[in-house]
C-alpha cells in the first residue's frame, strides 16, 4: 500500500512541474506573440510612413520631370529661334551655305548614309572646255564613295527642285571624276512649304530646314531616298 501512496505522491509531484513547466512556456509563447504583434504594428506604420514618402518623391519626381520637359522646350525653342535668326543674317549676307548648311552635312551625311564624310566644298565652281559654268552651293564626298550635292535657296519652291534634278544631270558632266559615286540630292532652305516637301520628297530628295542643331532633315517618316 505504501508503495501505491509513494507513486501516486511522485505522479503528482510530476504533473504539477509538467504543469508549471507548461504554463511558463505558454508565458513565453505569449510574451513573444505579443512582442511579434507589437513589432508589426511598428513595422506596419512604418510601411505606411515609407508608402505616403513614396506617394511624396513620386509627385516630385513627376514635378521635376515636368519642369524638365518645359525647360527642354524652351532650350529647343530657344535654339531653334536663334537657328533662325542667324540664317535669316547668313541669308542677308550671302553666306547661309558658309554659316548654316555646310556646317551640317557631316551631320546630315552620317544620318542619311550612316558614312563620315572625307572631302566637304563650298561654292564649288568648274569651267569646261566649251566655255560653260556652273557652281555647285556644296559638295560633301563620303568615305564610302558617295556624293551629297546640295543646293541652298533662302525660300524653296517647286521651280526649285525641277531645276535642282537638273542640277544633278549637270553634276555628272561637270565632274566625271564622280561619275560611278552614287550621288544623294539635298535641298537646304529656311523657309519650306508643306507641298514643296512632299514634291521634293517624291523626287527622292533630301530636305533641310532650320532646327535645333543648325539645319536638321525635314523628311518624313516612310521618305525613300533616290540615288542619282
Amino acid at each position: 500500500m505504501s508503495d501505491v501512496v509513494e507513486r501516486v505522491d511522485r505522479l503528482e509531484e510530476a504533473v504539477h512541474e509538467f504543469v508549471l513547466n507548461v504554463g511558463i512556456e505558454f508565458n513565453k509563447l505569449y510574451n513573444s506573440q505579443m512582442r511579434t504583434e507589437a513589432e508589426l504594428r511598428v513595422f506596419k506604420d512604418e510601411m505606411k510612413d515609407f508608402k505616403n514618402e513614396m506617394k511624396d518623391f513620386k509627385n516630385e519626381m513627376r514635378d521635376f520631370k515636368n519642369e524638365m520637359r518645359d525647360f527642354k522646350d524652351e532650350s529647343q525653342k530657344a535654339s531653334r529661334d536663334m537657328n533662325r535668326q542667324w540664317g535669316d543674317l547668313a541669308n542677308k549676307m550671302g553666306t547661309l551655305v558658309e554659316d548654316l548648311v555646310a556646317p551640317s552635312l557631316p551631320r546630315i551625311m552620317r544620318d542619311v548614309l550612316g558614312q563620315e564624310v572625307a572631302d566637304l566644298s563650298v561654292r564649288r565652281k568648274r569651267r569646261l572646255a566649251d566655255g560653260r559654268t556652273w557652281e555647285f552651293d556644296a559638295i560633301a564626298v563620303t568615305e564610302g564613295e558617295q556624293v551629297g550635292l546640295n543646293s541652298t535657296k533662302s525660300t524653296l519652291r517647286s521651280a526649285d527642285v525641277d531645276h535642282f534634278v537638273k542640277e544633278v544631270a549637270a553634276f555628272r558632266e561637270f565632274f566625271p571624276e564622280y561619275a560611278r559615286y552614287p550621288v544623294v540630292g539635298i535641298l537646304a532652305s529656311l523657309a519650306i512649304e508643306e507641298s514643296v516637301l512632299n514634291y521634293a520628297e517624291r523626287q527622292g530628295l533630301v530636305v533641310l530646314g532650320v532646327g535645333d542643331a543648325l539645319m536638321e532633315i525635314k523628311n518624313r517618316p516612310g521618305f525613300t531616298l533616290k540615288f542619282w
